[in-house]
């Protein structure tokens, strides 16, 4: 790392290495002393750019959202209405393949939601900051943007578990699904089954 390098750049890179690693590892299963290693600087220096892992945790977080932001209107691009919302889902059916760390942490962020009431309330801000983007991109109602967040949920999930997420997700899902019904175990089924 260059000695000329300022302290923001550090703290750039930090932020870029931790949001792989906890997309990676989870916020329990990655250390700081891994992230201070991939960025090339000591575990002490890291902690003089963030006062603990629940610091640098919130960051990557932070710009998990901005940068989701970022490639939504990228992909809207000026155009408006479904148009806009059509371009805005193939960039995020697109992204367990050209940017797999931003649907990884997404997980990871709400996994730890669930037990921390920082990454909650963060979460919370950022996704009502992430519906109205893409209501002010799109000029789409409520129900169409609620649409396209569950399925972009939907994609996370399923590239969480190696299910397609492509273009025809409906059909490639439907497909997938009835495909890996074979390779269950034998189990009891439910009544009416």
């Amino acid at each position: 790392m260059s000695p000329r390098m300022s302290a923001a750049d550090r703290r750039e890179l930090a932020v870029r290495a931790a949001m792989a690693e906890f997309a990676h590892g989870g916020y329990d299963g990655t250390s700081t002393w891994t992230i201070a290693r991939r960025v090339g600087v000591s575990q002490p220096y890291m902690f003089r750019l963030f006062p603990s892992k629940h610091a640098l945790f919130l960051a990557a977080a932070e710009r998990c959202f901005d940068d989701l932001e970022d490639v939504l209107r990228d992909a809207a691009g000026g155009l408006r209405g479904g148009d806009a919302m059509a371009a805005m889902a193939e960039a995020c059916a697109r992204l367990p393949q050209d940017a797999p760390t931003l649907p990884r942490l997404q997980l990871k962020i709400y996994a730890i939601a669930v037990r921390d009431e920082d990454v909650r309330r963060l979460g919370a801000v950022r996704w009502a900051r992430l519906w109205r983007v893409i209501s002010a991109l799109s000029g789409e109602p409520p129900e169409e943007i609620t649409r396209f967040l569950a399925t972009g949920l939907l994609i996370n999930v399923q590239a969480a578990f190696g299910a397609p997420t492509g273009p025809d997700l409906p059909h490639a899902t439907a497909e997938w699904a009835k495909n890996l019904r074979s390779a269950e175990p034998d189990h009891p089924q439910a009544p009416g089954r």
